[in-house]
């Protein structure tokens, strides 16, 4: 079994860490690719925060009564903030149905051409409208499970596919009691949930632009204040005009605002979120060199998913392009069952290299940082910083290097994951169990694989 520290002391030593540390904000320009290394050092968390960080190796720490002690010696190894993966839809039920229509888009459909027939999101509409808080918390459960292993600390998880009011409320809640259940059970889980009402256009539905606007917005905010709000914009799904119209209603409510933006055709849609302050506009695929121009003049981060390019039409957003133009990106899974059918932070990572152009530390940065920047969690309690005062949220890589992260494919994912102070999963590392003076009955033991 694996230990359980319960948020007390976790010290992990002689590691190669990257802190992350840097200017507050996005990072842009040559503060992209920059993670704040030290060479040779440790990290000292307790009761769910980070205490100390140094260089060489740790010196003696004080044990409290009561008190669990865990030691890693991380010898030839790499500690980093977990990921933050800033865009999934990790919430749905009903995968055989988009297995078939993934078959179809081999022998030559397009994705839009399923959409339009009834197919694509609709079809996962179907099944989450039938489903259970019950049944679709135990999905997406599952597919946590699998991020963790994979190193992700932080998740946001959008809704969309209820498209009326009941079944969006039922994705919210079930994501709510997720969230909940894992962090009084095990470790505090770091989950933001997303409003995408405005996911496509129900067309059974009358005026469904008006009715999400109207009476599914307001509705979810009653329950949800602030929720952030997203949108699909996209010919055959909502136009630029009715996205903006959604957005401005989100805002004046306070809510942060979101847009998918560029996948297929460039609308004009970026240039307008830019003009909202919306915090990222996501896909990009389609971006046009002046479209660029303007989301990298702005604060509004381009948000790559390059594991959608990989699956469905090879279509890459210029991730090169926006860096080199001052701009700042992030990158996520997409997880979805659509276009990006994958747990896999270290996927996207490797692909933003290979496909993004992002360098090796760029895209270390995208899934950390400006992730986190995109959902803001980057203040004062940052969870994408290795830093006294910040939340022990942190993962062991498997490997002498950070580059083994861009450079591996299909990786099994780091040794060791840390979630507020907590064990959250081990692989092929060694935790000593510290024996605390103050207990009578301690041994020292040492724990290996489950």
């Amino acid at each position: 079994m694996i230990p359980s520290v319960n948020g007390h002391a976790i010290l992990i030593d002689n590691a190669r860490v990257l802190t992350l540390e840097g200017p507050p904000g996005a990072r842009s320009g040559p503060w992209h690719g920059e993670l704040g290394v030290i060479e040779q050092g440790w990290v000292f968390s307790r009761n769910g925060f980070i205490e100390a960080v140094g260089k060489g190796r740790a010196p003696q720490m004080e044990m409290h009564e009561g008190e669990s002690f865990l030691a890693v010696d991380a010898s030839g190894l790499v500690l980093m903030p977990t990921w933050t993966d800033c865009h999934t839809h990790a919430c749905w039920t009903g995968t055989a149905n988009r297995i078939h229509e993934w078959s179809e888009l081999r022998s030559g459909r397009s994705y839009l051409e399923i959409l339009k027939s009834g197919g694509g999101i609709m079809s996962t509409v179907r099944s989450v409208r039938e489903s259970s808080i019950t049944e679709l918390s135990d999905a997406f459960l599952h597919r946590l499970t699998a991020m963790i292993s994979l190193g992700t600390g932080t998740i946001e998880v959008k809704t969309g596919y209820g498209l009326e009011l009941e079944a969006e409320l039922k994705m919210m809640r079930s994501l709510h009691r997720t969230a909940t259940e894992v962090s009084n059970k095990f470790f505090p889980m770091r989950m933001q949930g997303t409003f995408l009402g405005a996911h496509a256009i129900d067309r059974e539905q009358p005026n469904y632009v008006g009715y999400c606007i109207q009476k599914m917005l307001p509705k979810i905010l009653e329950e949800f204040p602030c929720v952030p709000v997203d949108a699909y914009c996209e010919e055959g799904s909502w136009s630029p005009d009715e996205t903006e119209r959604l957005l401005r209603a989100a805002k004046d409510q306070g809510c942060p605002i979101r847009v998918h933006a560029d996948q297929f055709n460039d609308l004009g849609m970026t240039a307008r979120a830019v003009a909202l302050g919306a915090r990222s506009v996501d896909h990009l695929e389609a971006s046009r060199p002046e479209t660029l121009d303007v989301l990298a003049s702005s604060s509004t981060i381009g948000v790559m998913l390059p594991i959608c390019g990989l699956h469905i039409d090879d279509r890459f957003a210029d991730g090169r392009g926006i860096v080199d133009r001052g701009g700042s990106v992030a990158v996520a899974t997409n997880c979805n069952p659509g276009s990006a059918p994958s747990p896999s932070m270290p996927l996207a990572v490797a692909l933003a290299v290979r496909k993004n152009g992002l360098t090796p530390n760029e895209a270390i940065v995208a899934g950390t940082w400006n992730a986190a920047c995109v959902l803001g969690t980057q203040g004062e309690q940052a969870t994408a910083m290795i830093a006294p005062g910040q939340p022990a949220d942190f993962q062991l890589l498997d490997g002498e290097q950070e580059g083994c992260v861009s450079w591996e494919l299909g990786s099994a994912g780091p040794r060791l994951v840390v979630i507020g102070g907590r064990v959250a999963h081990q692989r092929a590392v060694a935790m000593q169990h510290i024996e605390n003076p103050f207990d009578d009955d301690s041994d020292e033991t040492t724990a290996g694989e489950p």
